[in-house]
Parts: structure tokens; sequence; C-alpha cells
């Protein structure tokens, strides 16, 4: 279940006691939730402290949606989609569905042509909503609420009600007003805990249990985690090892980090995990910048730049050691390809000779490397990977002295939008 870690110089050599002396107080500071920005710590024991009764009316609503409607359309931004997006994505097969509902997302942009489009493929399906958001008032998923609670009143009229469930603040907020007044069936985001560390709460786990994933295996996986990273051990806790290599590279002159994969169903950890790492890095002038690239499809575009370009970025590669399905190239009587010499090789395999190969020119180019490695795609080793990146995060912010746990420059724009749009206040 481990993560592996090989990075391209010494760790060791990174250590000082200075260094070690501040780790202790920030690991300390996690555990004991007195850290800075300690309201929001509730995501580090959550996994361990997660109620059975929670979980099972999770898997029932999850099995009631599944059995009433053919999709399920889930609004929010951020924090309030990523997550479910990433583990869906991560386990689902393009082109065969589980045997749970189309997971649909929205206001997670705004486009009428989506909402138009989106609500013309609902027509002749069954549907069922889940609204997320710790206010109600946020603009992007707010608007798309609107127009869809419209569409499932027109349509279901007093069995609307029965079909929006909103997952929202337990004491305050517009939502849950509403919810109340509507009737709507309710699910709380935990108040101690921010959007982006959210996904092992109601807010990830009703969208992932709806479109048919083991839920328990999830949050089993984030236990497993979250017991292994709460013992203090420099070189053998993975999440403080990949804190203190990228502090160390941003220090030395690399403020851009890429995360490749080879394996496009993670090219949504690689956007939840930009939003958790840009949002709680980016602040006071400080942060690394998080990256994606997918390969080998980025090889032949940006690849050119990662290997020849301005010597500001590092790079850690994501792998996964095994696949969930595969091919073996096979070989042709008619060479004509030329692919004969990789008769008998799986296209995995193939895929891990260009990781190493990606590996060994990226080298050579002058790209310091980050290789983590998780065993397999599954319920288990993704909540184990989810909840490695959350810890790390922290540690990762708290070296520069940041507080990982709230966003003033998305306020900005906000207020500036408000203000555009001439909104009573502002």
């Amino acid at each position: 279940m481990n993560i592996s870690i090989n990075y391209s110089g010494d760790y060791s050599q990174l250590l000082s006691p200075e260094l070690e002396q501040k780790l202790q107080a920030i690991h300390e500071g996690i555990q004991t939730k007195s850290a800075k920005g300690a309201d929001y710590l509730g995501w580090t024991d959550w996994p361990s402290t997660i109620s059975e009764e929670l979980l099972q009316d999770i898997k029932g609503t999850a099995e009631h949606i599944r059995s009433t409607s053919d999709v399920l359309v889930v609004i929010g931004i951020g924090g309030s989609y990523l997550g479910s997006k990433a583990v869906i994505e991560s386990l689902s097969t393009p082109f065969q569905k589980l045997n749970g509902v189309e997971v649909i997302f929205a206001g997670h942009l705004v486009s009428g042509t989506y909402l138009k489009q989106l609500m013309a493929y609902l027509d002749d399906k069954e549907v069922t909503l889940n609204i997320i958001s710790k206010s109600g008032t946020t603009t992007e998923p707010a608007i798309a609420f609107r127009f869809l609670q419209h569409y499932m009143e027109k349509r279901y009229g007093d069995q609307a009600a029965a079909r929006i469930f909103v997952t929202t603040d337990e004491e305050k907020g517009a939502l849950r007003s509403l919810a109340i007044e509507k009737g709507y069936p309710r699910y709380v985001v935990p108040g101690n805990i921010g959007g982006r560390y959210s996904v092992f709460t109601a807010v990830g786990l009703l969208p992932i249990a709806a479109a048919g994933y083991d839920i328990e295996k999830l949050i089993n996986g984030a236990k497993i985690a979250e017991q292994e990273f709460e013992v203090f051990d420099t070189k053998s806790n993975r999440a403080i090892q990949y804190a203190v290599i990228r502090n160390h590279l941003y220090n030395a002159g690399y403020p851009i980090e890429i995360m490749a994969t080879f394996d496009d169903k993670l090219s949504y950890v690689q956007e939840w995990w930009k939003q958790l790492f840009g949002e709680s890095e980016g602040k006071e002038g400080k942060g690394i910048f998080p990256a994606s690239v997918l390969y080998s499809t980025d090889l032949h575009s940006l690849g050119q730049y990662i290997q020849d370009g301005k010597r500001m970025l590092f790079e850690t590669f994501l792998n996964v050691e095994k696949a969930v399905d595969d091919l073996t190239v096979f070989e042709a009587e008619n060479n004509g390809d030329e692919l004969n010499y990789l008769s008998g090789l799986t296209l995995h395999a193939f895929n891990l000779a260009c990781h190493e190969a990606t590996s060994s020119a990226h080298l050579d180019g002058g790209v310091p490397q980050i290789t983590l490695t998780m065993e397999q795609l599954d319920e288990q080793h993704l909540g184990h990977l989810l909840y490695f990146y959350m810890k790390a995060c922290a540690y990762s912010a708290y070296l520069l002295d940041i507080n990982p746990f709230d966003q003033p420059g998305v306020e900005d724009y906000k207020n500036n939008v408000f203000k555009i749009l001439n909104k009573p206040g502002y």
C-alpha cells in the first residue's frame, strides 16, 4: 500500500538539524490541530473517525439513486467536484457504464451552451441532482442550480424534491435554508474541513458511491495512510519526504512542478492535485506553481520545452505498477509498421519503458525529478494516494510559513465580478 518515492538527488543531504526541528514542530501542530489554520484540520483524522452510520446512510442513498435514476448531475466547483471526479475517472471504463448511474458534472463552469445541451440530454432519462456548496451562493454552481432546479421542478413537479440532494453547511447558509424550505434531503459539509480536503466526506462519497464504487475501501485506504503518516520519521514518512524535496527544489530555483503520468485514467487526479497545491500554497508571493502533462501525448508537444526550455521546473512522475486491463503486441506477417521487435511486450510495459527513457532524457536535460509509484488503481490505493497528497500539501505549505486552508486570491476575482455585474452591495 505504501507509495514509493524516488528522487534524482540525495534526500539525506536535504535534512539538517534545523529542518528536522521545524518539521517536528509542523508535525505536532498538525497532529494536535494547533497549527496555523487549525479550524480546518478536521480532515487529518476524518478517515478514522467517520461514523459507520454515515457511511451506510450514503451507501443507502446511492443505491436509491441507482435504482431510480439513469443520471446523477453533481453541481459544484473546485473541491466540491474535483475529488469525486478524480476517483470516478480513475476507476471508470470509458466505453462501458458500471453498475452505477452516469455521473455528469455541472456548475464548474458558466456556459449556456453546456447547460442547454445537458438539459436536452437529460430529457429521456431519469435524473437526480446533488448540489454541493457550503454557502449556496458561490456564483458558478448557483447559476447552474437555478436552471437545473427549475428543470427538475418543471419535469417532476411535486416529486422533484425527492430527487434533489443537498450537501451544504450544517448550521448556516442560503442552500441550507432552501433545503429546509423545499424538503430536500441533506448531507453535511463538515465545518472544519475545507473544500479541497473534502473528498472523503459526503461531498465526494455520495457521487462516488452512486457511480458504483466502494467507498468503504476508499476510506480504508485513507485510514491506512492516516495511521502511516501520523508517525514522525523524516526517513520513512513519505508525505514529509515529498514536502521536503519540493521545498528544497523551490528554494533552489525551481518554482514550477509538472506532474507527469502515462496513465490517462489519472488525468483528473492531476486536476485535483493542481487545485489542492495551487490554492494551498500560492499566497504571499510564494508557492510552487502546479502544472500537469499526460504522456506519451504531451511528449510530442510540451516534451520539447521540458527537455530543452528554461530550467525553472521540476518533474514529478506518478506511476502505477499494475494495469487493470492490457494488450500484448503480436507478431504480424507483414512487418510494414516495423513493430515486430515489440512482439510479446504489453502496452503497459511499453509505457514503463517510456517512463524510463523519458526520465533519463529529462535528467540529461537538467530537470530534477521525483517519481511516485502506487501499486494499482483501485478504491483502496486511491484513498491512500489522495490522503498522502493532502498530508504532504499541509507540510509543504507550513514549510513556507503559509496557511494551507484559506484562498484570499480567489475572493478577489469574485469581488471584481460582483462589481462589474452590479451585484447589490458591491
